[in-house]
């Protein structure tokens, strides 16, 4: 997952150079097609197999669409935002996830996580305000982002442990590239702006494919760590996106955030860190409690 924080606001910042320059399907549709032209080629060296059982492969195609939703709602956003405060105001999705993790899987959330999580909100209203008073409506995207990437994690992880990363990964860029080509070669050429094909310069060609590599490897760590551990015991450590995502607006972009952003992030920050901690603390309870002793069975015994 820290791979995941390191790369994901990165490949952001790719996006953000080019997101004027290319068309939004366009863009979207590379995404996918270089993450389908590392991996498949993979699996089949590897022997692995395109058959899923038909419940997970409903719930790849679900995963895919809320992907493209989830990078054409953040690249939209991108292009009026800063990358910070992009990335800061989706940054109520690691409660949102909290929550959703509680209600849909079963994961125990105590009052104090709920605290924590009401007051990393709070932080994130006060990066949207001055968000919103400079562009008004695309400050709420990344809301939305948030929203589509919860629900987007919660289903990696109902079939993490039935296929492996990186037949998802393949899989999945393969049914984008299904999903978004037909709309841009039927469409009629300039009927939606957002969504034909244009040609562009050599530059533009490198930054596309960059884009698609930091994705890939990217969602490639972050399935990985939903392998292995629960969501609300994650999401936390994406908090580190946001002082990597500062980094980046400012060597690329010269873009800092303004005061009252810069103390919602740090409400978030410090929020979510909370959040870490009460999750290590109930781990190490946990392992520390002893084991229960069978009924009718003396302790010595």
């Amino acid at each position: 997952m820290l791979g995941f924080c390191i790369i994901a606001p990165l490949a952001d910042a790719v996006a953000k150079l080019i997101a004027d320059k290319v068309p939004l399907a366009e863009l979207v549709f590379f995404r996918f097609a270089v993450q389908a032209a590392l991996l498949v080629p993979l699996m089949l060296l590897t022997g692995r197999s395109f058959r899923l059982r038909r419940r997970v492969a409903g719930i790849v195609f679900l995963r895919t669409l809320m992907h493209i939703l989830g990078i054409g709602m953040m690249v939209t956003a991108l292009r009026y935002l800063p990358l910070a405060d992009a990335i800061a105001i989706a940054f109520v999705m690691p409660f949102m996830l909290l929550i959703l993790g509680h209600y849909f899987m079963g994961e125990e959330v105590g009052w104090r996580r709920l605290v924590a999580c009401a007051i990393g909100f709070i932080g994130t209203l006060l990066v949207v305000q001055p968000a919103f008073s400079d562009v008004g409506w695309p400050a709420l995207l990344p809301l939305g982002v948030a929203l589509n990437f919860s629900l987007f994690m919660i289903t990696t992880r109902q079939i993490s442990r039935d296929i492996d990363a990186v037949s998802l990964q393949a899989i999945s860029g393969l049914m984008a590239m299904v999903v978004i080509a037909p709309m841009m070669l039927l469409l009629p050429a300039g009927r939606i702006p957002e969504i034909q094909w244009v040609s562009v310069s050599l530059e533009t060609w490198s930054l596309l494919l960059s884009i698609g590599l930091l994705g890939t490897v990217a969602h490639l760590l972050m399935t990985w760590s939903l392998r292995y551990a629960p969501g609300a015991t994650l999401a936390p450590m994406q908090y580190l996106e946001m002082p990597f995502a500062t980094l980046f607006g400012f060597m690329i972009f010269q873009e800092l955030p303004n005061p009252v952003a810069t103390l919602g992030i740090c409400i978030i920050m410090s929020a979510g860190l909370f959040i870490l901690a009460r999750e290590r603390a109930i781990h190490r309870a946990q392992k520390a409690a002893p084991a229960p002793v069978p009924e009718g069975v003396t302790p010595a015994e």
